[in-house]
């Protein structure tokens, strides 16, 4: 159960954010109901999400799976009920998604690329941070600079997600549902 009201202000912000929600979602996203209490936090987070969405150097699908093993490390189930519904979108493998919080007992599903992108989320996602200079290298030779400065920062945006949204006593909306993969968290 939600730790704050998941009923904002019925400001026009709100209701604008709202009616954007239903419209790309099917859902009001519970996050944005929290962070709705705050109208500069909502506007800043906003800003940052869709900032976020225009960036294009990393490979959709090695952020999306950064995204997930940083929601499971965290065990942000919002975050991991989203990241389902948002990899089906993107048509990634349902079968991969679904084993990236057992990511180490698979690896066999997972290419090299990804096993290295997974750990490195993991090791960013850690209280204190488990980057070693060999990760970094074999991501940046891999994935080049500016892929891995992209990649960086989804794992550090998915970590003040899930945090956030753990913090705030959030759970599933029923997204992985919508794509008939269970959550694992």
């Amino acid at each position: 159960m939600a730790r704050i009201s998941l009923t904002p202000p019925r400001t026009l912000l709100n209701r604008i954010g709202a009616w954007y929600s239903r419209r790309t979602y099917g859902k009001v996203l519970d996050p944005g109901l929290a962070v709705g209490h705050n109208a500069r936090v909502l506007l800043t987070y906003v800003r940052q999400e869709r900032g976020a969405a225009k960036w294009n150097r990393c490979d959709q699908s090695l952020k999306h799976l950064a995204v997930m093993a940083a929601a499971a490390k965290i065990n942000c189930s919002w975050c991991m009920d989203f990241g389902h519904w948002e990899a089906h979108t993107l048509g990634l493998s349902m079968d991969k998604i679904s084993k990236v919080p057992q990511w180490r007992d698979h690896q066999e599903v997972f290419t090299e690329l990804e096993l290295l992108v997974l750990d490195y989320a993991e090791a960013m996602t850690e209280t204190e941070p488990r980057v070693t200079d060999e990760l970094a290298a074999a991501l940046i030779e891999r994935l080049g600079e500016a892929a891995f400065v992209e990649l960086t920062a989804m794992v550090a945006l998915e970590n003040y997600r899930s945090r956030v949204n753990s913090a705030f006593g959030l759970v599933g909306q029923g997204f992985a549902d919508d794509c008939a993969v269970p959550s694992r968290v």
